[in-house]
């Protein structure tokens, strides 16, 4: 049977440290090995044995969660995750955190709302999982644990019913870029934003992370690349120069408007056991776009986003999937290149140059 993901809960919340040990625990794929107060504790139990994992409060006594992280990526690489409250200054902490080295980011549960705390432990569980298989550098990784299914939901509940076929879509003279990413998806999907220029395809993004912090994820974007990039808004136009990301906590669909496209900002229930989820971007540039859209899909645990690329081939689209030297998690792109979804596999530093590639030939 496959070895257990151990975990190390470092918080100094007594109430926190013991309800993420219990989450945690329910997944039977999970150990907690323990649980520290700060970071000089925390020291102690690596001494005696070194987790898979590691989840990481910000904001601690005697040595802050962001200092601890710098210094635990420089001595002794291990995959964190970053917990926080749900407020603005923490989710620019988290950002850093990001920057830092911390494989993900998750909210501490809202102790006795059943349902949100159903929802976080989903969240939480899949977090560490992925955490878990991350490369950092040479680290090996461990061994592939039990995956239990769970039913879930496909994008068919976000979307609305096909209208009856018209016939080949139109092209227009626009591209439209539709990625989609998860675990280590913030650092490479910098490293493709930076390295487009300003009259860049028009782009639309789902990243895996909980809300408010796709807010602060743009604006630290929008900071250092030459295209606009900022969080989503129900009927943003999706324009050259620009790239809009799906706001944490909501879906966001690509819709068609004569020529034109912008973004349906909804509400709804956990596609692919995601909200937002790739899938119903992705499924959505399929039905609105077809062969004006090009799909790319990252880094990222799980299997969120293949069903929809392939949609997306299907239409017409140009797909692309990460390879996996390059992805930090190697899940949902190898989903999508198990079902035939992507028309090319490339390392993360060709992307950009494929994006604007495909963008100059539909112009």
């Amino acid at each position: 049977m496959p070895r257990k993901v151990r975990v190390l809960v470092i918080d100094d919340s007594a109430s926190v440290r013991q309800t993420l040990t219990s989450v945690l625990q329910e997944d039977p794929a999970i150990e907690v090995i323990g649980a520290a107060s700060d970071p000089f504790s925390a020291a102690r139990y690596i001494a005696k044995e070194v987790p898979d994992v590691i989840t990481l409060d910000v904001e601690m006594p005697r040595m802050d969660g962001i200092t601890f992280l710098r210094k635990l990526m420089a001595q002794h690489p291990i995959p964190v995750v970053m917990c926080s409250s749900l407020t603005e200054e923490g989710s620019e902490t988290l950002m850093q955190a990001l920057e830092a080295g911390a494989v993900d980011v998750i909210l501490k549960p809202k102790i006795g709302v059943a349902d949100h705390l159903n929802e976080s432990r989903e969240r939480i569980c899949e977090a560490v999982k992925g955490a878990a298989q991350a490369r950092l550098g040479n680290r090996p990784r461990p061994q592939p644990f039990a995956r239990t299914v769970e039913k879930k939901l496909t994008a068919d509940a976000m979307l609305p019913p096909p209208r009856p076929s018209t016939g080949a879509m139109a092209r227009t003279t626009e591209t439209v870029i539709c990625i989609g990413a998860s675990t280590g998806g913030t650092e490479s999907l910098r490293e493709v934003l930076q390295a487009l220029p300003s009259n860049a395809p028009g782009i639309v993004i789902v990243q895996h992370m909980p809300e408010k912090f796709t807010a602060a994820f743009a604006r630290r974007l929008n900071d250092i690349c030459e295209v606009e990039v900022k969080e989503a808004a129900d009927g943003d136009a999706v324009l050259r120069g620009r790239a809009l990301i799906a706001p944490g906590n909501h879906h966001a669909l690509l819709e068609r408007s004569g020529a034109r496209y912008h973004v349906s900002v909804k509400s709804g229930p956990l596609v692919s056991r995601h909200r937002p989820s790739v899938d119903v971007l992705f499924r959505s540039a399929a039905r609105s776009a077809g062969s004006n859209a090009v799909g790319v899909i990252m880094t990222g645990m799980g299997d969120d986003g293949a069903r929809g690329l392939d949609e997306m081939k299907q239409a017409g689209a140009f797909t692309i999937a990460q390879d996996e030297a390059t992805s930090i998690v190697f899940g949902m792109p190898k989903e999508a290149i198990a079902r035939g979804a992507a028309m090319k596999v490339l390392p993360l530093g060709r992307i950009a140059g494929e994006i604007l590639r495909l963008g100059a030939m539909a112009s």
